[in-house]
């Protein structure tokens, strides 16, 4: 009887241990989300997708970080030090191509795609009484265009060049995120801001209710010089107060980004996991309004992940 009940405890002893280390395995499944500034359209997305993947992802322990936005969240994937990022379409190519002025000191070859979401429109915002209207007008003015070699920093200078325009033109040029830029405009110590992000950004939305301002279009004809991956867009009137009619501009999309060392099912976990729970990504923050499983795939410039992959062969995309 007791030598019964010896293998009997023994080997619910193994099954405990078994269970434990298979419970440890999934608490080791760790997501850390990398966004942008506090102040954009990245960070609460960021953070509904962070609550997200807690809560529908067995095991993962999520976190979210605020960074520079595209350019540094691409540069930390390549180091391993997250799962998934917001970034720039452009900024992913030129990280996939390894475009040491942009600022990725070699290919970044680790990349990999989760999907397309929806467009970045830039967005530039003079303060009325500094006279700018047209790109034209910046000339000898000062301009915020984001972080350094971020995201936003990139569109600035390909939108600048593309109207036969450099920094050097500028009267002054600051690399700020967007909630400085704007407390630099608000005390009168900068004349306009470009910020590359959804609609209806909140460091604009402050802006235009604490400041006369002005939106300055980005004309069709730049658009159509600048090309892929850029496209030609429109921020609708009533988007910012006091802006009463359409602005033209450029969009570039957004994609969520993984890196290769991610497991097969973390990756497949995260694509699906962003799809089903669309609603929550929508309160978080409108310009997740144009994420759509059926774009998810358009102009991805990096190889999808095989847990994404996975995912739209199951949705009839692949």
């Amino acid at each position: 009887m007791n030598h019964v009940m010896k293998r009997a405890a023994i080997s619910a002893i193994a099954s405990i241990s078994i269970a434990m280390s298979a419970a440890s395995a999934r608490a080791d499944e760790f997501i850390n989300v990398l966004t942008g500034g506090t102040s954009g359209v990245y960070y609460p997305l960021g953070v509904a997708l962070s609550k997200i993947y807690g809560e529908k992802i067995d095991g993962a322990r999520t976190q979210v970080q605020a960074t520079k936005a595209s350019v540094e969240n691409l540069n930390l994937l390549q180091q391993g030090r997250g799962e998934i990022a917001f970034a720039l379409g452009d900024s992913v190519k030129l990280a996939w191509e390894g475009n040491a002025e942009a600022g990725f000191k070699a290919p970044l070859d680790k990349l990999r795609g989760i999907a397309a979401i929806y467009p970045n429109y830039i967005q530039i915002m003079a303060a009325k009484e500094s006279g700018i209207t047209t790109l034209a007008d910046f000339k000898d003015k000062s301009l915020s265009v984001g972080a350094p070699k971020s995201g936003t920093e990139l569109n600035a200078r390909a939108i600048l060049a593309a109207a036969g325009m450099s920094y050097d033109d500028l009267g002054k040029t600051e690399y700020l995120p967007f909630a400085e830029s704007v407390e630099l405009m608000k005390n009168r110590q900068l004349d306009a801001t470009l910020q590359s992000a959804g609609l209806g950004v909140s460091s604009f939305k402050d802006l235009a209710t604490s400041l006369d301002v002005q939106m300055v279009a980005v004309p069709e004809d730049i658009a159509a010089k600048l090309g892929a991956p850029y496209v030609a867009a429109t921020v609708p009137a009533g988007t910012y107060q006091g802006q009463d009619s359409d602005v033209k501009t450029v969009a570039v999309v957004n994609f969520l980004v993984t890196h290769s060392d991610v497991s097969d099912e973390t990756a497949y976990q995260m694509t699906k996991q962003l799809f089903e729970n669309l609603p929550s990504m929508v309160a978080a923050h409108k310009a997740a309004e144009k994420i759509n499983l059926q774009d998810a795939l358009n102009g991805m410039p990096v190889p999808l992940h095989p847990g994404a992959e996975r995912y739209y062969k199951e949705k009839g995309l692949l």
